[in-house]
């Protein structure tokens, strides 16, 4: 036993926290801290294939489980029927600027209607019509010129002059004309491509998938339209309220009942074919 050294306060035994240190008016225990439970550390939870899974939840276990799923490494290739893949070879052939997914192929391949032409080459004529009977008429009659004559090198130039001119209406026309024939509007089993080339340099592909379609419509407007039987058909998608259109459609109900018939049987999982 250790001798209290002088001049210090005696010893104090340890406090257990269990026993209080005081009462209160009431006499109930004060504790200097509230003795704590230690949390019991839980076993890890083991990992169990998915048989042994199954098995559990058949025994009505309701344990926490770890399942481990297995997933090929490739993923699995959508079987594509022999009259589909036959199809899509043909549509890659006649079409091998469209990018078509495997078992895609073209049910309808729509083109502008001709009367769109006749307003392109209306004005090449009328341009054209104006450099040659036009202004030589108006040099005839004197009404430019006044009594000013011109000599033969004056007037052969001014016909160069004019003949150039009538050569790049031509050639504005025929430009005109391959870019208004290069818009194309396809319609495949499983989407919707929209070629639009709006120059020889400019050009670019929209692409919607039927199921994303929501609405497709026609419209002919004057009596033209009526009697030439063209028109514009338009769709508009879910969501994004986004609405496309493509012009001078030759005969556009029969393609905007082919479209629907065409979404309606992709929504619904059937196949969707080409009648």
């Amino acid at each position: 036993m250790n001798p209290q050294q002088p001049g210090q306060p005696p010893a104090q035994p340890p406090h257990d926290p269990s026993k209080p240190v005081a009462y209160d008016q009431y006499g109930q225990p004060l504790y200097a801290h509230p003795p704590q439970q230690q949390a019991q550390p839980q076993p890890p939870i083991q990992p169990v294939s998915e048989q042994d899974a199954q098995r559990n939840v058949a025994e009505g276990s309701t344990a926490p489980q770890v399942v481990y799923m297995t997933r090929a490494v490739d993923p699995h290739q959508q079987e594509v029927s022999p009259e589909a893949a036959a199809k899509h070879e043909e549509s890659k052939r006649r079409y091998p600027h469209l990018n078509l997914s495997d078992g895609e192929y073209v049910l309808s391949a729509v083109k502008r209607h001709p009367i769109g032409l006749v307003s392109i080459w209306a004005v090449v004529a009328a341009a054209v019509l104006i450099i040659f009977v036009g202004f030589p008429l108006l040099i005839n009659s004197g009404a430019f010129l006044g009594s000013v004559s011109l000599s033969a090198s004056a007037v052969m130039s001014g016909g160069i002059v004019l003949l150039l001119a009538a050569i790049l209406f031509v050639l504005g026309g025929i430009i005109a004309t391959v870019i208004y024939q290069a818009n194309r509007f396809y319609l495949t089993n499983e989407s919707v491509i929209q070629h639009i080339q709006t120059s020889l340099f400019s050009k670019k592909d929209q692409t919607i998938s039927l199921a994303n379609i929501e609405d497709a419509s026609f419209r002919q407007q004057g009596i033209v339209q009526a009697l030439l039987n063209y028109g514009a058909i338009r769709l508009s998608t879910e969501g994004e309220e986004t609405t496309y259109r493509f012009n001078f459609v030759a005969n556009p109900k029969k393609e905007i009942d082919k479209l629907n018939n065409a979404v309606e049987a992709f929504k619904n999982f059937r196949p969707v074919g080409d009648d």
